[in-house]
């Protein structure tokens, strides 16, 4: 598949020009005490005497919601010609400063340090932008020159989509300090840093133009020096992409990936980089990839849906601006649709994984029952106060559902034109167009609405599109938007085991591994330990007064284990006693019986004899996939 050549549009190339010309800051961040869990930075910011203003990032791209760590940021120290200056915080805006610089003094110097609490261990480290940034506020940070510097410990590697300028090697590493080009605010906020002890970089796809790289930290050894096999999956990835989205916007791409137990937990994407955390083993074989599989994916594929091309009220020009979320449901619901059928395309899970975990994907929206009051989009406007929320009574308050429910609304779209074309077109056409315009290019933003969405499915199949859209996105949906796995050739059943898929990730432990699952029968989730998590509203436990936050100590007699449950839900179909549990909350004990009697469910897809295999189709390879006998 050809990708095509840049065209740049003229707007942008002036600010570059202009930022260019400018004086740019000079940040040093220092990681050199990140075993202590706090990050150090040297900030020298060109300014004219008089009240200067300089505030820290709020509202972090990706993250959809204030995340600054300013409550984070300590030590702050205004200096000129050494001598220190007083500041003073806004009173209404917490992430100002206001420092008053002397007559004749161009450059303010800044010290400030930041208390890390998550993404860093004894061994690797993460650095964040916005952990240490100060920067003329209230002017728009695509305009605003900076240099960047990094210090980490002795022998540790960087990874960073960042271009180095003294001559780093990352495969000889060594540690101290390494100089940066000049960038944006934008921009370096946009690129992440990872550091480690264990360090490797490993180069993707070689033949692909711009350069591809998967740089890896770990907290022991061995876990960095990726296995051959996922290695090969992720050059399938590289190619896979080309071949779906006929364009690349970045420079340069580096995959981030941490190893650790302690400061894994990150998928979060970026222009020209993603940073991908996982636990220790996350990727070590088959069985634990698996829970992982799409996570890579997902995060490259944000470089054309999300960061290259965003929606027109989620992208603002500083970091102070309200992020808008209405359209999360394409931002985050598309690529959670495209990252899962690249990783099957590339590799990285099969094609039947694929149906599995779509299965459960899709059934866990399908018995949601909040979806009887609140619609896909208002997940997606209320992104910023649904984010890590309390999992009790989850599934009625409703959650981030914007991105499984809208990977169901693009498969739904996907098998549609499928349809309507006799197979001959795809989604993939209207990626060529959507996510392509302007050819190959640099790290940019183009804004978008649902008009133009409109517009680009219709130069692919003529449809009542906005229809389309309202109906699934803004109406209420007591159920799940199964459309597109019935028209793709199979249908979401119940059974009484788990796929194989589920078996295999409960074996393997991690994220997507823990608790009971119950949700299907008794309307529980429930951890190992026995204490309920959430409560399924309407569901057999919910009858029965059952309420998250209580432990299960005992059913049907017998201590609580997860076989216990599983027994006498097995021993209850078809039956008329109820299962009967003591369950304690607080200092309290009591007793509930449940009435149910339809025994163990899980779901699955089964296939639709007869009919066109479209999912199948989706998620076959676009280009030849390279392979290794593992």
């Amino acid at each position: 598949m050809s990708i095509r050549s840049a065209v740049l549009p003229l707007a942008l190339l002036i600010t570059a020009s202009a930022v260019a010309q400018e004086t740019p800051i000079r940040i040093t961040a220092d990681l050199s005490d990140a075993p202590r869990k706090i990050y150090h930075a040297e900030l020298d910011i060109p300014v004219r005497s008089g009240t200067v203003s300089l505030t820290t990032p709020e509202w972090i791209p990706g993250n959809h919601r204030p995340t600054g760590p300013v409550s984070d940021i300590t030590g702050v120290v205004f200096t000129a010609n050494g001598k220190p200056l007083v500041w003073r915080r806004d009173d209404r805006d917490m992430y100002q400063f206001h420092v008053t610089v002397p007559a004749g003094v161009t450059t303010l110097h800044a010290h400030l340090d930041c208390i890390v609490t998550s993404r860093v261990s004894q061994k690797l480290a993460v650095l964040e932008w916005e952990k240490l940034l100060l920067y003329p506020a209230n002017k728009p940070v695509k305009e605003i020159a900076i240099q960047p510097s990094v210090t980490v410990p002795k022998g540790w590697g960087i990874g960073t989509a960042l271009t180095p300028t003294d001559g780093y090697d990352p495969q000889h590493p060594a540690g101290g300090t390494t100089h940066y080009a000049a960038t944006t605010v934008e921009q370096l906020e946009d690129s992440p840093v990872i550091a480690g002890e264990y360090f490797h970089e490993f180069a993707l796809a070689p033949e692909v133009t711009p350069k591809h790289y998967i740089d890896v930290v770990s907290d022991l050894p061995g876990d960095s020096n990726l296995r051959p096999a996922l290695l090969t999956e992720l050059n399938n990835l590289v190619r896979e992409t080309g071949a779906a989205y006929d364009s690349r916007h970045y420079n340069v791409y580096h995959l981030l990936l941490t190893l650790s137990d302690v400061a894994g937990g990150e998928g979060l994407e970026h222009g020209q980089s993603s940073d991908n955390g996982v636990g220790e083993k996350g990727f070590s074989d088959d069985a634990h990839q698996l829970a992982e599989a799409d996570l890579l994916a997902h995060e490259f594929t944000h470089s054309w849906n999300g960061k290259y091309r965003r929606p027109y009220n989620l992208y603002q020009d500083d970091f102070a601006k309200m992020q808008q979320g209405s359209l999360l449901w394409v931002y985050e619901g598309m690529t959670q649709y495209l990252g899962n059928v690249l990783a099957a395309r590339s590799g990285l899970k099969s094609q039947a994984e694929y149906r599995d975990l779509l299965a459960m994907s899709a059934a866990n929206l399908d018995y949601k029952p909040g979806r009887q009051w609140r619609s896909t989009e208002d997940t997606a406007i209320a992104a910023s106060i649904l984010r890590g929320g309390n999992p009790a009574w989850s599934n009625w308050r409703r959650g981030q559902d914007y991105y499984q429910e809208g990977e169901l609304f693009w498969l739904d779209a996907d098998t549609l034109i499928r349809k309507q074309t006799n197979n001959k077109k795809s989604l993939t056409d209207f990626l060529h167009i959507f996510l392509a315009k302007g050819g190959n290019t640099g790290p940019l933003v183009v804004p978008y609405n649902r008009d133009e969405l409109v517009a680009d499915l219709n130069q692919v199949v003529k449809y009542d599109w906005t229809t389309f859209i309202h109906e699934r996105i803004d109406n209420i949906n007591p159920h799940a938007d199964l459309d597109g796995i019935e028209r793709g050739g199979y249908k979401l059943v119940f059974t009484d085991k788990p796929s194989v898929s589920e078996r295999t990730m409960a074996s393997a432990g991690g994220r997507r591994a823990g608790g009971i699952n119950v949700w299907y029968s008794l309307g529980l989730r429930v951890t190992g330990e026995g204490v309920i998590t959430d409560v399924r509203w309407g569901g057999p436990a919910d009858k029965a007064n059952l309420a998250p936050g209580q432990k299960v100590l005992a059913v049907n007699g017998t201590i609580f284990s997860s076989d216990a449950l599983k027994t006498a839900i097995q021993e209850a179909k078809g039956k008329t006693e109820s299962i009967h549990l003591i369950l304690q909350a607080d200092t309290f004990v009591s007793t509930a019986d449940i009435d149910y009697h339809e025994g163990e469910r899980y779901p699955v897809l089964q296939r639709i004899d007869g009919t066109p295999a479209y999912l199948d189709d989706i998620t076959t390879p676009l280009t030849k996939p390279e392979t290794i006998s593992k």
